[in-house]
């Protein structure tokens, strides 16, 4: 007698990331080989939600053999929260199993990691997800220090922007801010910097407090220029992550020119409506202007750039093993309770490993744990060592201190008042 085989579905949340190609090509390729039929649900959650059916298309190894190498994404990619309202969701389950789908493979980030588990767990045993990590921010808890897969592509792509920039920066004899996408966690500004050699980066992780002034940022852009003018160097590149706008007050941030303060399916303040890099430009040539003097200030924002490029050889080597994963842990039996309903694909010293979703969540929040920087390591230690920024011994020294007090036009008093604040590290963590 015959009988259809069962049905596996693919889909992409969030933003895009180099290697979602790679990623779906793989785990189609497997799926196929292993009896199933594959269809690519696009849009992310978006269509599932509304209740519709129709915005899928069969994937077969033809489809995706050399999908691989390309950027961006064949399915397309939404933010659409399906667990926005019980409506949603229900609406989502529903659409699912009349596609007639038994395993649903995820790509995306934290926010689609806390969708597939709720999906999952509301399908009650009806569906079986697994979800593999995507993010250029690099920010969800993989063991062993692994990188979400993107994270790499855009670090590459994004050091030779900054490395052009840089040698514009030299020769036009200016400073570029370049602003990073990086919602909560800094991986990429930081890894960008580091790897570029920019004069300095900026990431949220490295302010204790809870709320952070724009004028916060200024004053630590400020003193690095200084710094770099008493070295006898007029031009530089900061690069800054996007996330330091979460850090700031809302109604701080509304009084600038251009701002919408908004949010997205997911309850994230909207970045992409905060000119974050016009913002401090104009912030850092204010306090300039005001003590009577010139300089150069050109503001810069990458990140969508980096979104969509084609993957580098580690993200496509790395994409083709998650997915190949994803399919084998689908049709395995759960070695674990907790992974009875899906898990997030990672791997472990090389080898395949699931983690729960459960594993995922911060038992505080509820939503999944996010990998911050860690100000307190050695790689964060030497990215800084390698910047020019005012530290506690440029204060401590009474020469430096009086060098950078005749650059801004002040007494070493009044400097050392003015920039106390944002010197807060001599070696150690922040």
């Amino acid at each position: 007698m015959f009988t259809m085989p069962k049905r596996l579905g693919i889909l992409v949340g969030g933003g895009p990331a180099p290697g979602i190609n790679s990623a779906i090509s793989s785990a189609a390729i497997e799926a196929v080989n292993s009896g199933l039929e594959v269809v690519g649900i696009l849009d992310g959650f978006q269509h599932l939600a509304a209740g519709r059916t129709d915005m899928v298309q069969p994937l077969t190894i033809g489809d995706v053999s050399r999908i691989h190498v390309r950027g961006g994404s064949i399915l397309r990619t939404s933010r659409t929260n399906p667990t926005r309202n019980a409506e949603d969701l229900q609406r989502t389950i529903k659409s699912l199993q009349e596609l007639g789908i038994a395993y649903l493979v995820t790509i995306g980030g934290d926010d689609t990691a806390f969708s597939a588990s709720e999906v999952a767990k509301a399908a009650d045993g009806a569906l079986r997800v697994a979800h593999v990590p995507k993010t250029i921010d690099n920010d969800l808890p993989l063991p062993g220090g692994m990188p979400t897969f993107g994270f790499e592509t855009a670090r590459h792509v994004g050091t030779q922007e900054v490395l052009s920039l840089m040698e514009d920066s030299r020769t036009t004899n200016r400073w570029y801010f370049v602003v990073v996408m990086g919602r909560e966690a800094g991986h990429l500004a930081l890894g960008i910097g580091k790897s570029a050699g920019a004069s300095l980066s900026i990431i949220p992780e490295e302010f204790a407090q809870e709320q952070i002034s724009v004028w916060d940022i200024c004053r630590v852009l400020e003193g690095a220029m200084l710094k770099r003018q008493v070295m006898g160097q007029m031009h530089g590149v900061a690069v800054i992550a996007e996330g330091i706008a979460e850090k700031m007050d809302p109604e701080e941030l509304a009084q600038f020119p251009g701002v919408e303060i908004g949010q997205d399916a997911f309850g994230h303040i909207s970045l992409n409506e905060i000119p974050l890099a016009t913002i401090i430009r104009r912030g850092v040539h204010k306090k300039f202007a005001d003590r009577g003097k010139k300089l150069s200030l050109v503001d810069f924002t990458l990140g969508y750039n980096l979104r969509s490029a084609p993957p580098i050889p580690f993200d496509i080597d790395y994409t083709r093993t998650l997915g190949y994963g994803a399919i084998r842990f689908l049709l395995s039996e759960p070695e674990d309770e907790l992974l009875r309903h899906g898990g997030l694909i990672c791997l472990r010293d090389g080898q395949r490993s699931v983690m729960s979703f459960e594993e995922l969540r911060d038992p505080a929040t509820g939503k999944t744990r996010v990998r911050r920087v860690d100000c307190g390591s050695e790689h964060y230690a030497v990215a800084r060592k390698y910047m020019i920024r005012l530290e506690k011994h440029d204060l401590a020294n009474s020469e430096m201190r009086t060098k950078l007090a005749d650059a801004a036009a002040m007494s070493p008093e009044d400097f050392e008042r003015e920039f106390a604040s944002v010197v807060n590290w001599d070696g150690d963590a922040a």
